[in-house]
């Protein structure tokens, strides 16, 4: 009695996690992700074809299946996904895996998967690392406006998946919006940049990139503003805007400005 009693009144004692938990986030253009997943160790075994058999549906992790949570619309590997929270699933193999976007985001491990919650399956192809990673690690890579590799990663080996993201008719609306509002303030350099990179409407491009300048005469706006009338075609206007971007760029010492102008004037010329 004496021992049950001591027992149960033993502080409770925590123990580290065998495959701890991790919560990632990432933004990519307009679009917040996160991924929550439980990352197993080697420990020593044979992975892929030993513990994770090869053509059997796995959670991806340990513990609970994989959640990614998307706040937009997205592309995997070319496959459209709406915004929403999903498991994320996989079916290894030694050439091909096979991607699951299951829509029972709430279940552990793989026991009760049921294929008919299935959003979609696309193809990916795993690539050997030269290092092996000891703990299973999902990260993402090559960052840009509209993509992003997110890497599944263990042992020896890596299967990257492409995540595509739309935010240019998204922002267009918003930039297009606050243009056309009362704030004083408006973003008219990085909407007219934003305009030029996306080769969207260089009038109005231009008229923001005028706007921009007459609040401030600086040498990195100066130089879009190079830019754009050069696209418009106009040789002489870009090559007065060019000469007088690297007139200022000189008077600040940014050497990486006064390189560029040099090379647009010598393409202008």
């Amino acid at each position: 009695m004496l021992a049950s009693s001591a027992l149960a009144d033993a502080p409770k004692i925590e123990f580290p996690a065998a495959s701890p938990t991790c919560t990632l986030k990432q933004h990519v253009g307009l679009t917040d992700i996160e991924v929550d997943y439980s990352r197993p160790g080697v420990k020593g075994r044979n992975i892929f074809g030993g513990l994770i058999p090869y053509g059997k549906v796995w959670r991806t992790g340990a513990n609970s299946a994989t959640k990614v949570i998307f706040s937009t619309p997205v592309k995997l590997n070319g496959a459209e996904v709406p915004a929403g929270t999903y498991a994320l699933m996989t079916i290894p193999d030694k050439n091909e895996w096979t991607v699951i976007i299951n829509k029972n985001a709430d279940q552990w491990g793989s026991y009760k998967y049921d294929e008919k919650q299935d959003l979609l399956r696309f193809k990916a192809k795993p690539i050997a690392v030269k290092k092996p990673v000891e703990t299973f690690t999902i990260e993402f890579n090559d960052i840009r406006d509209d993509s992003s590799t997110m890497n599944l990663t263990w042992d020896k080996v890596s299967v990257p998946i492409k995540v595509g993201v739309d935010y240019v008719d998204k922002l267009t609306a918003q930039i297009d919006a606050e243009m056309a509002s009362d704030d004083a303030k408006k973003p008219y350099f990085q909407a007219a940049q934003f305009y030029y990179n996306h080769g969207l409407d260089l009038q109005k491009a231009s008229k923001w990139i005028d706007a921009a300048v007459a609040d401030r005469d600086a040498h990195y706006i100066v130089y879009v503003k190079a830019e754009i009338l050069n696209k418009l075609g106009d040789k002489a206007g870009a090559l007065a805007a060019a000469k007088h971007s690297k007139e200022l760029a000189e008077k600040a010492n940014d050497t990486g400005y006064i390189k560029l102008n040099e090379i647009l004037i010598s393409k202008l010329k």
